[in-house]
């Protein structure tokens, strides 16, 4: 399965590696490693993580950083629309449909 990021979203995912590389040396590649291993769960098996809303857009949560991937499925291919915090500018993503 290929994946694929909104180009926003790439700048969100960017920005949270530097945010937290930022608050302190080495939080940017934890959140990072973090990322990348929900990301790979997400690969294997996306059906497993809940619709949210109308649509076919699922959510996945990090466990220690208040971030959300939001991804939707196309034939062989996962789509990275948001990777967005979870308190803030809710659903600011949806216009990326």
């Amino acid at each position: 399965m290929n994946i694929w990021f909104h180009p926003a979203a790439e700048v969100e995912h960017l920005d949270h590696v530097a945010y937290y590389e930022s608050r302190r040396a080495g939080l940017g590649a934890e959140y990072l490693a973090e990322f990348e291993t929900l990301l790979e769960t997400i690969q294997e098996t996306p059906q497993r993580f809940p619709v949210i809303g109308a649509g076919s857009i699922r959510r996945s949560h990090l466990r220690r950083f208040p971030i959300a991937i939001l991804f939707r499925e196309s034939g062989r291919d996962l789509q990275i629309l948001a990777v967005a915090h979870k308190r803030r500018r809710p659903m600011y993503w949806a216009v990326r449909l």
